[in-house]
This record gives C-alpha cells, sequence and structure tokens, in this order.
C-alpha cells in the first residue's frame, strides 16, 4: 500500500458525510431525509407511509446484513443510506448477538462480556456501512436525562439510544442534528407561530454537533437549507477559493 502524496479534500457535500438527526416523533424528521439525493430508507419501524420514498424493511440483525451486503456491491442508483430507527436497529442486533450466544440478558455472560459482544457486534457492521461511498443518515428520538453537574443536577437532551450504542454513534457522525420546535415571534415579542428548526452546535441542554465547522448554530428543518449551508461554509473555509468571506 502506498502512502499518500496528496492531503484529502474537504468534504462539504452531506452525501459524503455520517449525520445523526433526532427529535421529538412527527416533527418531520423522515420528511427531512426523504429529500436526501438518492435516499434508501432502512425502515426499522412503520411511519412513513405519508412519503413517497425507496424503502427496504428492516425488522432484524440478519436482514440489516443481507441489505449492506446488497449496498456494498454498487449495482444501484442510491448515494444516502437513511436508517429509520437507529433505535430500533440496536435493539434487533442486541437480539441477534443475545440468541446467538445463549443469554437472556448481557450480564449473563459476566465480567461485562455481554455488553462487549453487542457493542462489538454494532459498531464493526454500522462502521462498515458507513465506510461506503455513501451518505449515511441515522435518525432517532429523543429524551430528557438529569445530569449532574458540580453545582446542580440539570435536564439534557440525548438520543433514544442505550449509552454504549449512543456512544458509538455520536462518535463516528459528523454532524450530529437535534431537531424540535421553536416559537416565532413577531415585533412586539408576542408569539405568532411556531416552526421545526435543527440544533447543529452543543450547549447544556442538548446534544449537537457540527464537525464541518461551517454551519451555523440553527438551521430550519429543511434539507436544502443545510446542504446550501454545507456549501457556503466550504467556500468560506477552502483556501483556493476566490471567494471573499464578508465578517
Amino acid at each position: 500500500m502506498a502512502l499518500p502524496t496528496e492531503k484529502t479534500k474537504i468534504k462539504s457535500d452531506i452525501r459524503d458525510l455520517v449525520t445523526l438527526l433526532y427529535g421529538q416523533p412527527k416533527i418531520g424528521k423522515s420528511k427531512f431525509c426523504s429529500h436526501a439525493d438518492g435516499a434508501l430508507f432502512l425502515a426499522t419501524e412503520p411511519g412513513l407511509n405519508h412519503l413517497e420514498v425507496f424503502q427496504m424493511p428492516v425488522s432484524s440483525w440478519p436482514e440489516f446484513l443481507s441489505v449492506c451486503s446488497d449496498i456494498a456491491k454498487g449495482n444501484h442508483n442510491y448515494r444516502t443510506i437513511v436508517i429509520d430507527t437507529i433505535d430500533n436497529l440496536f435493539k434487533y442486533c442486541r437480539d441477534y448477538v443475545l440468541n446467538k450466544h445463549g443469554l437472556l440478558h448481557e450480564q449473563d455472560a459476566g465480567y461485562g462480556k455481554g455488553y462487549d459482544l453487542v457493542k462489538n457486534e454494532f459498531h464493526k457492521r454500522l462502521m462498515a456501512l458507513s465506510l461506503l461511498p455513501y451518505g449515511l443518515i441515522m435518525v432517532s428520538h429523543a429524551e430528557e436525562k438529569e445530569v449532574k453537574g458540580r453545582a446542580k443536577t440539570e435536564i439534557k437532551i440525548f438520543p433514544t439510544l442505550p449509552k454504549s450504542a449512543r456512544q458509538i454513534v455520536l462518535g463516528m457522525s459528523d454532524l450530529i442534528l437535534y431537531a424540535e420546535i421553536e416559537e416565532v415571534y413577531d415585533e412586539q415579542n408576542a408569539v405568532t407561530g411556531y416552526k421545526p428548526v435543527i440544533r447543529t452546535k452543543p450547549t447544556s441542554c442538548y446534544e449537537a454537533g457540527d464537525r464541518t465547522g461551517s454551519l451555523p448554530d440553527t438551521l430550519p428543518l429543511d434539507y436544502e437549507a443545510l446542504t446550501e449551508a454545507l456549501r457556503a461554509g466550504a467556500v468560506q473555509t477552502d483556501p483556493t477559493s476566490t471567494s471573499v468571506s464578508k465578517s
């Protein structure tokens, strides 16, 4: 294997990134993903009946592995893989691993071995999918949890995944997008309506992140708005660009 002779290019296309999108049910997460270029939904739960999308029902871990094998062969026109939801997919992985090793619970293996078996299987397969030349969007729900700080206990919003699975998904994601409803105010500071938005930067209130460093803190829950923001950010940070950033 030859060592690289050129630096890798900055990736600003969401089809080259790994994205986690999470938020409350029925806020529009699946609709957002349906606008992704060449989207194939790996549907682990019902809920896509209101959308015209290409979807493969996935109700077990072996089915997921079979679909991943077909995707990897490349005989298709899909550009973005959407796992909706990643929560259910982890449950399928857990059930498969426990059954394979004759366990009723991870603790039955002793010394944390059962937990490691599930975590390693989930990480290995999901990482292999993320390394294929397609975008990957993982959809999750949101939940509030108490987080103990130095002075007080606060409430923070996380994806609804067990801690071990959440750490894997968060660690591999280039974009961690939290979807929520934002109030709309008029000039008199009165609430006139509501709109769905995505948060891209972490706070003490919710989990979020932007590895590209090019996104504003808040965007509409709109696929085109996100892709445009990524393109604009890439132009500003590209040293070879002739555009001048105004600040």
